[in-house]
Protein backbone atom coordinates (compact mmCIF):
# COMPACT_ATOMS: atom_id res chain seq x y z
CA UNK A 1 0.00 0.00 0.00
CA UNK A 2 1.21 3.70 -0.86
CA UNK A 3 0.58 6.15 2.28
CA UNK A 4 -0.56 9.09 0.50
CA UNK A 5 -2.03 12.68 2.77
CA UNK A 6 1.34 14.54 3.49
CA UNK A 7 1.04 18.33 1.68
CA UNK A 8 3.95 19.49 0.94
CA UNK A 9 4.17 22.88 -0.63
CA UNK A 10 7.83 23.82 -2.02
CA UNK A 11 7.57 22.12 -5.49
CA UNK A 12 11.34 22.37 -6.01
CA UNK A 13 11.27 19.36 -3.44
CA UNK A 14 12.52 16.00 -4.77
CA UNK A 15 11.81 12.60 -3.21
CA UNK A 16 14.91 10.35 -3.56
CA UNK A 17 12.86 7.59 -2.25
CA UNK A 18 11.10 5.96 -5.37
CA UNK A 19 8.35 4.76 -3.09
CA UNK A 20 7.30 8.03 -2.21
CA UNK A 21 6.25 10.49 -4.66
CA UNK A 22 5.52 14.17 -3.74
CA UNK A 23 3.45 14.74 -6.41
CA UNK A 24 0.91 12.42 -5.02
CA UNK A 25 1.29 13.45 -1.50
CA UNK A 26 -1.78 15.54 -1.68
CA UNK A 27 -3.96 12.70 -2.45
CA UNK A 28 -5.94 11.09 0.18
CA UNK A 29 -5.99 7.48 1.16
CA UNK A 30 -9.01 5.63 -0.07
CA UNK A 31 -11.05 4.51 3.35
CA UNK A 32 -10.99 0.80 2.98
CA UNK A 33 -7.54 0.57 3.30
CA UNK A 34 -7.75 1.53 6.54
CA UNK A 35 -11.24 0.55 8.19
CA UNK A 36 -12.02 -1.86 5.29
CA UNK A 37 -15.52 -2.82 6.70
CA UNK A 38 -19.13 -0.50 5.81
CA UNK A 39 -20.90 1.41 7.50
CA UNK A 40 -24.14 -1.62 7.40
CA UNK A 41 -21.28 -4.27 8.61
CA UNK A 42 -20.10 -2.06 11.61
CA UNK A 43 -23.32 -1.75 12.87
CA UNK A 44 -24.28 -5.35 12.85
CA UNK A 45 -20.72 -6.16 14.49
CA UNK A 46 -22.06 -3.58 17.37
CA UNK A 47 -25.21 -4.99 17.91
CA UNK A 48 -24.12 -8.68 17.57
CA UNK A 49 -21.31 -7.77 20.29
CA UNK A 50 -22.79 -5.31 22.44
CA UNK A 51 -25.92 -7.41 22.73
CA UNK A 52 -26.62 -10.54 21.28
CA UNK A 53 -24.13 -11.79 22.70
CA UNK A 54 -24.07 -10.83 26.09
CA UNK A 55 -27.77 -11.53 26.08
CA UNK A 56 -27.45 -15.01 25.37
CA UNK A 57 -24.12 -16.05 27.22
CA UNK A 58 -24.48 -13.81 30.19
CA UNK A 59 -24.74 -16.84 32.02
CA UNK A 60 -21.24 -18.37 30.50
CA UNK A 61 -18.72 -16.99 33.28
CA UNK A 62 -16.13 -18.54 30.51
CA UNK A 63 -16.82 -17.24 27.16
CA UNK A 64 -17.80 -13.91 28.49
CA UNK A 65 -14.04 -14.41 29.76
CA UNK A 66 -12.56 -15.23 26.79
CA UNK A 67 -14.10 -12.32 24.45
CA UNK A 68 -13.87 -10.07 27.51
CA UNK A 69 -10.05 -11.18 27.67
CA UNK A 70 -9.96 -11.10 23.44
CA UNK A 71 -11.12 -7.10 23.45
CA UNK A 72 -8.35 -6.07 26.15
CA UNK A 73 -5.94 -8.18 23.80
CA UNK A 74 -7.24 -6.16 21.15
CA UNK A 75 -6.96 -2.74 22.76
CA UNK A 76 -2.99 -3.71 23.98
CA UNK A 77 -2.57 -4.23 20.44
CA UNK A 78 -4.23 -1.54 18.88
CA UNK A 79 -1.08 0.23 20.33
CA UNK A 80 1.45 -1.68 18.71
CA UNK A 81 -0.23 -0.88 15.41
CA UNK A 82 0.53 2.53 16.16
CA UNK A 83 4.40 1.82 16.32
CA UNK A 84 3.69 0.27 13.36
CA UNK A 85 2.37 3.23 11.42
CA UNK A 86 5.74 4.69 11.75
CA UNK A 87 7.40 1.88 10.43
CA UNK A 88 8.91 0.79 13.79
CA UNK A 89 8.71 -3.35 14.74
CA UNK A 90 7.79 -3.12 18.35
CA UNK A 91 8.01 -5.98 20.99
CA UNK A 92 8.24 -3.96 23.74
CA UNK A 93 3.95 -3.81 25.17
CA UNK A 94 4.24 -6.33 27.54
CA UNK A 95 6.59 -3.73 29.63
CA UNK A 96 4.59 -1.10 29.47
CA UNK A 97 1.11 -2.87 30.04
CA UNK A 98 2.90 -4.56 33.41
CA UNK A 99 4.00 -1.25 34.02
CA UNK A 100 -0.07 -0.32 34.00
CA UNK A 101 -1.06 -3.30 35.46
CA UNK A 102 1.55 -3.11 38.93
CA UNK A 103 0.76 0.88 38.82
CA UNK A 104 -2.87 -0.05 39.72
CA UNK A 105 -1.70 -2.63 42.17
CA UNK A 106 0.16 -1.00 44.25
CA UNK A 107 -2.27 2.35 43.86
CA UNK A 108 -5.17 0.52 44.78
CA UNK A 109 -3.30 -1.99 47.78
CA UNK A 110 -1.01 0.14 49.40
CA UNK A 111 -3.04 3.43 48.93
CA UNK A 112 -6.20 2.75 48.78
CA UNK A 113 -6.57 4.53 45.45
CA UNK A 114 -9.95 3.64 43.80
CA UNK A 115 -9.83 1.86 40.18
CA UNK A 116 -11.24 4.73 38.50
CA UNK A 117 -8.30 7.11 39.32
CA UNK A 118 -5.89 4.49 39.21
CA UNK A 119 -6.68 3.36 35.69
CA UNK A 120 -6.02 6.53 34.01
CA UNK A 121 -2.63 7.20 35.87
CA UNK A 122 -1.47 3.58 34.70
CA UNK A 123 -1.72 4.77 31.34
CA UNK A 124 -0.09 8.25 31.78
CA UNK A 125 3.25 6.62 34.12
CA UNK A 126 3.34 4.07 31.11
CA UNK A 127 3.64 6.32 28.38
CA UNK A 128 5.69 8.80 30.34
CA UNK A 129 8.27 6.04 31.30
CA UNK A 130 7.90 4.88 27.24
CA UNK A 131 8.73 8.42 26.18
CA UNK A 132 11.67 8.70 28.45
CA UNK A 133 13.27 5.67 27.23
CA UNK A 134 11.81 6.02 23.63
CA UNK A 135 13.89 9.74 23.29
CA UNK A 136 17.20 7.34 22.63
CA UNK A 137 16.13 4.14 21.63
CA UNK A 138 13.69 5.61 18.88
CA UNK A 139 16.96 6.11 17.03
CA UNK A 140 17.36 2.67 16.10
CA UNK A 141 15.94 1.18 13.13
CA UNK A 142 14.78 -2.34 11.89
CA UNK A 143 16.18 -5.33 13.70
CA UNK A 144 17.73 -3.46 15.87
CA UNK A 145 14.76 -1.44 17.25
CA UNK A 146 13.16 -4.59 17.59
CA UNK A 147 15.59 -6.18 19.61
CA UNK A 148 16.61 -3.76 21.45
CA UNK A 149 12.16 -3.65 22.50
CA UNK A 150 12.82 -7.30 23.55
CA UNK A 151 15.06 -7.01 26.03
CA UNK A 152 13.09 -4.31 27.45
CA UNK A 153 10.28 -6.44 27.84
CA UNK A 154 12.46 -8.67 29.70
CA UNK A 155 14.36 -6.05 31.72
CA UNK A 156 11.27 -4.67 32.94
CA UNK A 157 9.79 -7.99 34.59
CA UNK A 158 13.22 -8.21 36.28
CA UNK A 159 13.14 -4.95 38.02
CA UNK A 160 9.47 -5.87 39.26
CA UNK A 161 11.18 -9.16 40.33
CA UNK A 162 13.74 -7.41 42.49
CA UNK A 163 11.84 -4.58 43.74
CA UNK A 164 11.38 -6.14 47.36
CA UNK A 165 8.45 -5.17 49.44
CA UNK A 166 7.41 -2.64 47.33
CA UNK A 167 6.58 -4.62 44.39
CA UNK A 168 6.28 -7.87 46.66
CA UNK A 169 8.41 -9.96 43.88
CA UNK A 170 7.73 -13.56 42.57
CA UNK A 171 4.50 -13.30 45.02
CA UNK A 172 3.13 -10.80 43.53
CA UNK A 173 0.38 -8.28 44.52
CA UNK A 174 -2.63 -10.07 45.03
CA UNK A 175 -6.34 -9.57 46.20
CA UNK A 176 -6.65 -6.87 43.98
CA UNK A 177 -9.94 -4.68 44.78
CA UNK A 178 -12.77 -4.56 42.20
CA UNK A 179 -13.87 -1.14 39.91
CA UNK A 180 -16.34 0.64 42.83
CA UNK A 181 -19.04 2.44 41.70
CA UNK A 182 -19.35 6.09 40.28
CA UNK A 183 -22.12 8.23 41.34
CA UNK A 184 -23.03 12.02 40.54
CA UNK A 185 -25.62 13.63 42.81
CA UNK A 186 -26.66 10.79 44.22
CA UNK A 187 -27.60 9.11 40.54
CA UNK A 188 -24.95 5.98 39.84
CA UNK A 189 -23.78 6.20 36.94
CA UNK A 190 -21.65 2.99 37.04
CA UNK A 191 -22.57 0.25 39.08
CA UNK A 192 -20.32 -1.06 41.94
CA UNK A 193 -18.36 -4.59 40.12
CA UNK A 194 -19.32 -6.99 42.50
CA UNK A 195 -18.81 -10.78 42.99
CA UNK A 196 -17.89 -12.84 39.96
CA UNK A 197 -20.18 -11.22 37.29
CA UNK A 198 -18.28 -10.67 34.61
CA UNK A 199 -21.06 -8.67 32.49
CA UNK A 200 -19.83 -5.55 34.20
CA UNK A 201 -15.75 -6.23 32.95
CA UNK A 202 -17.52 -7.50 29.30
CA UNK A 203 -19.15 -3.88 28.65
CA UNK A 204 -16.07 -2.15 30.38
CA UNK A 205 -13.79 -3.66 27.53
CA UNK A 206 -16.07 -3.16 24.94
CA UNK A 207 -16.42 0.47 25.46
CA UNK A 208 -13.02 0.28 26.04
CA UNK A 209 -12.05 -1.60 22.67
CA UNK A 210 -14.55 0.79 20.25
CA UNK A 211 -13.23 3.85 22.05
CA UNK A 212 -9.77 3.18 21.53
CA UNK A 213 -11.17 2.30 17.58
CA UNK A 214 -12.60 5.75 17.35
CA UNK A 215 -9.98 7.43 18.81
CA UNK A 216 -7.32 5.75 16.61
CA UNK A 217 -9.41 6.08 13.24
CA UNK A 218 -9.63 10.04 13.98
CA UNK A 219 -5.41 9.94 14.25
CA UNK A 220 -5.09 8.03 11.59
CA UNK A 221 -7.09 10.29 9.44
CA UNK A 222 -5.69 13.77 10.66
CA UNK A 223 -2.43 15.17 10.41
CA UNK A 224 -0.75 13.87 12.63
CA UNK A 225 -1.43 10.14 11.38
CA UNK A 226 -0.49 11.48 8.07
CA UNK A 227 2.77 12.55 9.69
CA UNK A 228 3.49 9.34 11.10
CA UNK A 229 3.02 7.59 7.88
CA UNK A 230 5.70 9.75 6.23
CA UNK A 231 7.83 8.85 8.70
CA UNK A 232 7.42 5.34 8.08
CA UNK A 233 7.79 5.95 4.31
CA UNK A 234 11.03 8.09 4.09
CA UNK A 235 12.19 10.11 7.55
CA UNK A 236 14.77 11.85 5.52
CA UNK A 237 12.32 13.17 3.08
CA UNK A 238 9.70 14.26 6.29
CA UNK A 239 12.57 15.68 7.73
CA UNK A 240 13.63 18.05 4.83
CA UNK A 241 10.50 19.93 4.91
CA UNK A 242 10.06 20.54 8.47
CA UNK A 243 8.78 17.53 10.67
CA UNK A 244 10.58 17.18 13.58
CA UNK A 245 11.53 13.51 13.56
CA UNK A 246 12.46 12.72 16.81
CA UNK A 247 9.22 14.28 18.45
CA UNK A 248 7.04 12.90 16.19
CA UNK A 249 8.11 9.13 16.85
CA UNK A 250 8.18 9.65 20.59
CA UNK A 251 4.58 10.87 20.68
CA UNK A 252 3.63 7.45 18.97
CA UNK A 253 5.64 5.36 20.97
CA UNK A 254 3.93 7.20 23.93
CA UNK A 255 0.57 6.96 22.78
CA UNK A 256 1.45 2.82 22.55
CA UNK A 257 2.49 2.69 25.56
CA UNK A 258 -0.54 4.95 27.44
CA UNK A 259 -3.09 2.26 25.46
CA UNK A 260 -0.63 -1.28 26.98
CA UNK A 261 -0.74 0.29 30.37
CA UNK A 262 -4.30 0.92 30.54
CA UNK A 263 -4.77 -2.25 29.31
CA UNK A 264 -2.68 -3.95 32.09
CA UNK A 265 -4.19 -1.67 34.58
CA UNK A 266 -7.58 -3.53 33.05
CA UNK A 267 -6.53 -6.96 33.81
CA UNK A 268 -5.04 -6.26 37.36
CA UNK A 269 -8.35 -5.90 38.39
CA UNK A 270 -10.15 -8.44 36.32
CA UNK A 271 -7.72 -11.31 37.34
CA UNK A 272 -7.32 -9.56 40.82
CA UNK A 273 -3.62 -10.58 40.78
CA UNK A 274 -0.73 -9.00 39.33
CA UNK A 275 3.22 -10.64 39.21
CA UNK A 276 6.58 -10.20 36.99
CA UNK A 277 5.73 -12.91 34.99
CA UNK A 278 2.11 -12.03 34.23
CA UNK A 279 3.29 -10.46 30.84
CA UNK A 280 6.87 -11.79 29.03
CA UNK A 281 8.44 -11.62 26.15
CA UNK A 282 5.89 -13.99 24.62
CA UNK A 283 2.88 -12.05 25.55
CA UNK A 284 4.88 -8.76 23.37
CA UNK A 285 5.59 -11.17 20.53
CA UNK A 286 1.79 -12.03 20.40
CA UNK A 287 0.77 -8.04 20.60
CA UNK A 288 2.84 -7.60 17.26
CA UNK A 289 1.75 -11.22 15.94
CA UNK A 290 -1.98 -10.04 16.25
CA UNK A 291 -1.32 -6.91 14.37
CA UNK A 292 0.51 -9.30 11.67
CA UNK A 293 -2.07 -11.23 11.24
CA UNK A 294 -5.28 -8.85 11.05
CA UNK A 295 -3.35 -6.75 8.60
CA UNK A 296 -0.34 -4.26 9.39
CA UNK A 297 -2.77 -1.77 7.12
CA UNK A 298 -5.62 -1.91 8.66
CA UNK A 299 -7.18 -0.14 11.64
CA UNK A 300 -9.58 -3.39 12.49
CA UNK A 301 -6.64 -5.62 11.66
CA UNK A 302 -5.10 -6.40 15.55
CA UNK A 303 -8.79 -6.70 16.39
CA UNK A 304 -9.61 -9.01 13.93
CA UNK A 305 -6.20 -11.07 14.84
CA UNK A 306 -6.74 -10.96 18.17
CA UNK A 307 -10.02 -12.35 17.98
CA UNK A 308 -9.28 -15.14 15.65
CA UNK A 309 -6.03 -16.68 17.78
CA UNK A 310 -7.45 -16.41 21.13
CA UNK A 311 -10.83 -17.71 20.25
CA UNK A 312 -9.08 -20.69 17.77
CA UNK A 313 -6.58 -21.23 21.23
CA UNK A 314 -9.58 -21.58 22.89
CA UNK A 315 -11.38 -23.98 20.81
CA UNK A 316 -8.19 -26.46 20.40
CA UNK A 317 -8.61 -27.10 23.91
CA UNK A 318 -10.34 -30.42 23.26
CA UNK A 319 -7.10 -31.81 21.16
CA UNK A 320 -4.86 -30.37 24.49
CA UNK A 321 -1.75 -32.63 23.39
CA UNK A 322 -1.86 -30.83 19.84
CA UNK A 323 -2.91 -27.82 20.95
CA UNK A 324 0.12 -25.63 20.50
CA UNK A 325 0.95 -27.33 16.98
CA UNK A 326 -2.03 -26.98 15.55
CA UNK A 327 -2.06 -23.12 16.63
CA UNK A 328 1.43 -22.51 14.76
CA UNK A 329 0.31 -24.74 11.42
CA UNK A 330 -2.87 -22.56 11.85
CA UNK A 331 -0.67 -19.35 12.49
CA UNK A 332 2.22 -20.06 10.10
CA UNK A 333 -0.55 -20.74 7.12
CA UNK A 334 -2.10 -17.71 7.18
CA UNK A 335 1.47 -15.76 7.02
CA UNK A 336 2.56 -17.84 4.40
CA UNK A 337 -0.61 -17.13 2.17
CA UNK A 338 -1.50 -13.83 3.47
CA UNK A 339 1.05 -11.98 4.36
CA UNK A 340 -0.54 -8.81 4.06
CA UNK A 341 -3.24 -10.24 6.73
CA UNK A 342 -7.03 -11.35 7.04
CA UNK A 343 -8.54 -8.29 6.01
CA UNK A 344 -6.77 -8.18 2.92
CA UNK A 345 -9.19 -10.79 1.48
CA UNK A 346 -12.20 -7.99 0.99
CA UNK A 347 -9.78 -6.27 -1.16
CA UNK A 348 -8.74 -9.16 -2.99
CA UNK A 349 -12.22 -10.03 -3.87
CA UNK A 350 -13.31 -6.75 -4.68
CA UNK A 351 -10.44 -6.68 -7.13
CA UNK A 352 -11.64 -9.86 -8.55
CA UNK A 353 -14.77 -8.51 -9.37
CA UNK A 354 -13.78 -5.48 -11.06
Amino acid sequence: MEDRGLKIEDRSLRAEDPGLKTGDLGKSVPRSSIFPLRSSTLFLLGLVYLVLFPLFYRDSKYILGVVTTASMLSVISLGVWVTFAIGRSNISQGAFALIGGYTTAILSVRYGVPFWICFPLSGGVAALVGALIGWPILRLRGVYFAMITLSLTEATRLAFLNGGEFTRGGTGIVDIPRPGAISLAGVTLIPEFKGSDPLPFYYLAAFLLILTLICLRRLSTSRLGWIFKSLRQNEALASSIGINVAKYRVMAYAICCFIGGLGGSFFAVFQQNIYPSTYTVTDSIYFMLYCFLGGLDYLFGPVAGAFLLIVSFELLHSVQTYQTMIYAVIMITFMLWLPNGILSLRLKRKRSIK
